[in-house]
C-alpha cells in the first residue's frame, strides 16, 4: 500500500485548493492511504473525508516551534512513500525535508526544496489556476488532467441546515481577512436593497464576521435577511451554499467554499485579480471587477489592511448595476 501524505497548513481556501490533489490520488491509488497535515482550526474542513485516513493537526499558534519538531517526529514514525507539500514557506520544507519520505515533492520556491526528491515552479499570472499548479506536484505518478475541489458535509450537516432551504435564498459572504479584498459595507447594502424580496437572504461568515454583518442588516431596508455568521460549521456553511440561487462572495475562502459544492456564484474582485489563478470554479460562475483601468490594480497578491493609493476606486468604481444583471 501506498502512503500519502499531503501539506498544506496555510488557510481555509489553500485547504480547499488542495482537495484536487486528494481526488486524484484516489482515483489512481484507490488502495493508498492518503494523509493531510493542516493548521488547527481547520480540521472540520475535512473530517469524514471519504479518501483521507488521518488528519495530523499542527497547532501554529501555541508554542509554533515546539509542535513543529513534534510533527516531524509524528510524520517520520509513519515512514510515507511521498510527502506532498503544496506551501512555499520555510516551515512545510522543514517538515518536508526531514519526514524520512522516500519521495518529497513541493515548490521550488519553498526555501529547503534544494532538499526535495522533486520540485516544481510556481509561477503567479501565467493564465493557470492554482489547482493546476498544485496537481502539477503530482503529474509524475498520475497524469496531466484537471480535478475539481471538492468537500463533503455529511447527511448531518445537510439536515441541519434543510431549516434555512425552505423557500428561495441568496447567500453572501461580506468579510474578509483583509480590507482590499473586501467589497465595502455600502456597497453590500446597496446589493441587498435591490435583491427582490421574494429572496430570503442570508449572511455567512465565521464568529469574528457577525459584528461587521449585523452593521449591514442595521443599515440595509430589508426584513428577509438573517444573520448565519458563526452559527454553522464551515461543512454545514458549504452545505447550505449548495442549493443557494446565487452565491456573493469576494476573492476569500467562501468563494472556495462554494467552488468545491459547484454552487452558482457571483465573485467580486477588488484590489486582487482572477489572472493570479485563485478564481471561482463552479460550472456557474460570474467574475465581477471594475471596468476602469486602474494602474495600481492589482496592489498584491493578498490584499492589504488598507488601501495604499488611499482611494480604493477598484471596489468603489464597481457598479450594483452590473452585478445584478450579470
Amino acid at each position: 500500500m501506498v502512503k500519502f501524505l499531503i501539506i498544506q497548513t496555510a488557510f481555509i481556501g489553500d485547504v480547499i485548493l488542495a482537495t484536487p490533489i486528494i481526488e486524484k490520488l484516489h482515483k489512481f491509488y484507490p488502495d493508498s492511504q492518503i494523509d493531510f497535515l493542516l493548521r488547527k482550526g481547520n480540521e472540520n474542513l475535512l473530517r469524514n473525508h471519504p479518501y483521507i485516513s488521518n488528519l495530523l493537526i499542527w497547532d501554529k499558534k501555541n508554542e509554533k516551534n515546539k509542535n513543529l519538531f513534534r510533527i516531524i517526529k509524528l510524520i517520520r514514525s509513519k515512514k510515507y512513500d511521498y510527502v506532498i507539500n503544496l506551501q512555499r514557506f520555510a516551515s512545510t520544507g522543514i517538515i518536508t525535508a526531514f519526514s524520512g519520505s522516500k519521495i518529497k515533492v513541493g515548490f521550488s520556491k519553498n526555501p529547503f526544496s534544494f532538499l526535495f526528491t522533486r520540485k516544481i515552479k510556481h509561477e503567479i499570472g501565467n493564465g493557470k489556476h492554482e489547482i493546476e499548479r498544485n496537481i502539477e506536484l503530482i503529474s509524475e505518478i498520475t497524469d496531466d488532467s484537471i480535478f475539481k475541489p471538492k468537500l463533503y458535509p455529511t447527511e448531518e450537516d445537510f439536515q441541519i441546515v434543510s431549516q434555512y432551504k425552505m423557500r428561495p435564498y441568496i447567500c453572501m459572504a461580506p468579510t474578509s481577512v483583509w480590507f482590499t479584498k473586501q467589497f465595502p459595507e455600502n456597497k453590500w447594502v446597496d446589493l441587498i436593497n435591490k435583491i427582490e424580496t421574494k429572496y430570503h437572504i442570508y449572511l455567512i461568515g465565521g464568529p469574528n464576521d457577525a459584528g461587521a454583518c449585523d452593521e449591514i442588516i442595521a443599515k440595509s431596508n430589508i426584513s428577509n435577511i438573517t444573520n448565519l455568521c458563526g452559527e454553522l460549521s464551515f461543512l454545514q456553511t458549504s452545505a447550505l451554499m449548495t442549493n443557494a440561487i446565487m452565491n456573493y462572495v469576494n476573492d476569500s475562502a467562501p468563494m472556495h467554499m462554494a467552488s468545491a459544492m459547484n454552487a452558482q456564484t457571483t465573485a467580486i474582485f477588488c484590489s486582487t485579480v482572477p489572472d493570479f489563478g485563485f478564481g471561482p470554479l463552479s460550472d456557474q460562475a460570474i467574475i465581477i471587477e471594475t471596468k476602469e483601468k486602474l494602474e495600481c490594480r492589482p496592489c498584491g497578491l493578498h490584499g492589504f489592511k488598507k488601501c495604499p493609493e488611499g482611494h480604493f476606486k477598484c471596489a468603489n468604481t464597481i457598479n450594483i448595476e452590473n452585478i445584478l444583471t450579470k
